[in-house]
């Protein structure tokens, strides 16, 4: 789904259960007018809080809830950051250890508000956004809430 927000800037947020491909990101967010592209990408690690060899981890959402509440926190971004183009994306259904379940792309002329519009695009949707996460490993499996675990410092 992309969704024009305001004249001059890209935007795109989609949720998928298909895998990100960072090269499509970078293209879409990049132009002339970018002097700085940065990509965020969110991976599976092999461990959680108190738990070693997680094995894959399984993602829910309302996509269209998810999207328009990404889009809330894309629109407080380019309200705040001086940016030419923004995608995010994330996944749903089964993602395994090394792969990317979440990707935030931002360009713009120039790097500190790529950095600052990307950092706070992911921390927000991380506290905001409600995508449900259920963690496996051997012997088990849990569903568990990421912005009760880590918060931005």
């Amino acid at each position: 789904m992309t969704v024009e927000r305001q004249p001059k800037r890209a935007v795109a947020v989609r949720v998928d259960p298909e895998p990100i491909d960072p090269a499509s990101l970078i293209a879409l967010v990049s132009s002339e007018r970018c002097g700085a592209v940065n990509l965020f990408l969110g991976t599976v690690r092999d461990h959680s809080a108190g738990k070693e060899g997680v094995t894959y981890l399984e993602y829910e959402a309302y996509d269209d809830v998810v999207e328009a509440k990404i889009g809330e926190i894309v629109d407080e971004a380019i309200a705040r950051w001086d940016v030419e183009s923004i995608a995010v994306v994330h996944r749903t259904g089964v993602v395994g250890v090394g792969d990317s379940s979440v990707a935030v792309a931002v360009g713009s002329a120039h790097r500190d508000a790529s950095f600052g519009a990307g950092r706070y695009i992911i921390d927000e949707l991380k506290m905001r956004v409600p995508i449900w996460k259920k963690e496996h490993w051997p012997g088990g499996a849990e569903w568990v809430r990421e912005d009760l675990q880590h918060r931005p410092e």
